[in-house]
Parts: C-alpha cells; sequence; structure tokens
C-alpha cells in the first residue's frame, strides 16, 4: 500500500506524469536538456521531475560520454520494475502466473490450447478493430491495416514501433514492453509462444498470408523483441 501511495503522488504532478509517459514510448534514453526543451521547462525542474521518477522506481539512469568532450552527461530510461496502480488491489500477475502454470502442467495438449487462445485473442482484437472500417478486411488499404496492428498493439500493451519498406511486404515490428516479462522470465517458452501466437493472429486477420519469423528476444538481453513478418495482401 506505501508503494502504490507513494506512486500516486509522484504521477500526481501533470507535467511529471507526461515526461514518464513520454519516455515509456520513447524506447531511448533521454537527457535532462532533451526533456526540458520538450516539455519548456527549466533544466533544474526537469531534473527534479527525474529525480522523482527515479526516487520512484519507475525510471533509472545512468552517466554516457557524448563524444564531445567534457563531463559525461546522465541519461534516463524506463525501469524494469513493474508499476501498479490498483485500488483496491488487484494481482492479476499471480492469476496470469496460475493459468500459464496449469495449461503448462497439461503437457503438449495444454501448450496448443495456450497458443491457440493466444492466436483467437489477437485475431478477434484485430477483427474488432476492422469492423469499425470496414467489415471486410480484404477491402482495407495497408495504411489501415497499419493503424490497425498498431491499435491492436497498444491495446496488448506492446508499446510497438514498425518499420515498413517501400514493397510493403516484409514488416519488421518491434515489441518494447513484454505485458508478462516477470512470468516469462519462469515460463519463456509459454509466454512468448503465446505472444508469437497472438501477433500471427492479428497479422492473419488483416492480411491473405503471413509467414514470421522472430530475431530478437528481450527476456535474452535484447532492448525489444524483434520479428520480420512477410505478408501477401
Amino acid at each position: 500500500m506505501e508503494e502504490t501511495l507513494k506512486v500516486a503522488n509522484i504521477l500526481s504532478d501533470p507535467t511529471r506524469y507526461y515526461i514518464y509517459q513520454y519516455i515509456a514510448r520513447r524506447h531511448k534514453d533521454v537527457s535532462v536538456s532533451e526533456v526540458a526543451e520538450l516539455f519548456d521547462i527549466h533544466p533544474n525542474v526537469a531534473r527534479l521531475h527525474l529525480s522523482k521518477l527515479e526516487d520512484g522506481h519507475m525510471l533509472v539512469s545512468d552517466t554516457q560520454k557524448t563524444g564531445k568532450g567534457g563531463r559525461p552527461r546522465r541519461f534516463y530510461r524506463l525501469s524494469d520494475e513493474v508499476v501498479q496502480l490498483n485500488f483496491p488491489n488487484r494481482d492479476y500477475q499471480t492469476l496470469a502466473k496460475m493459468a500459464i502454470e496449469t495449461m503448462m502442467s497439461l503437457g503438449d495438449a495444454g501448450n496448443e490450447a495456450l497458443f491457440k487462445t493466444g492466436e483467437k485473442y489477437g485475431r478477434d482484437l484485430a477483427y474488432h478493430y476492422a469492423a469499425e472500417i470496414d467489415a471486410e478486411p480484404e477491402n482495407l488499404s495497408f495504411d489501415h491495416k497499419l493503424a490497425i496492428l498498431k491499435e491492436v498493439s497498444e491495446k496488448a500493451g506492446f508499446s510497438p514501433e514498425f518499420y515498413i519498406p517501400a514493397n510493403q511486404t516484409d514488416i519488421q515490428f518491434k515489441v518494447f514492453n513484454c505485458p508478462f516479462k516477470e512470468i516469462a522470465a519462469e515460463h519463456q517458452e509459454a509466454v512468448c509462444g503465446t505472444h508469437h501466437a497472438f501477433i500471427r493472429g492479428m497479422f492473419n486477420a488483416l492480411f491473405e498470408s503471413v509467414e514470421m519469423h522472430a530475431e530478437d528476444n528481450m527476456i535474452s538481453g535484447c532492448p525489444a523483441c524483434v520479428y520480420r513478418i512477410q505478408t501477401t495482401h
């Protein structure tokens, strides 16, 4: 309870809240001067906000040389610690862990059911957003499909980034936040497999054919999970 009150107090300042949101979506280290310029505040005020967020374990920082001489500068990035505000307390992480361990106890049949469920959720969520534009996904433009993928990925808490080449077929999809990262550390195959299935499901809902390749994984120490996805419209 004390930790929850501390987080609520830190984020009660609107400027500090928006700074935290910005860093959470930035996917890169930020400096005091960058935050000061972006939010039109004095560097000392920016430093105070960043320090408060670090005190609340929402950010971490270190000093880095900039290559331009002079003193090293301090950079801030999102902490790996989970920040939750629930009133009253809800422990969905334990529930998710129980569900995954239950499915895993069933062996191959449990894993298959888990992955099928993940794919269904990804597909159904993409269909839901697609229906708001056109009932038939094949009638959607590529830009509409990409907008839906971004919406679904944000809804799933992936903090996504897309790189789209000129041919619009070989999409690079980056996931900067794993909603179940703590559970994945113990049950990587089950959690990552479910996320792979979810992503495959949302792409399958919108494209005629999909071939997906996982290239990097944040559980292995990479900054993001990276997928290369080949599609045909």
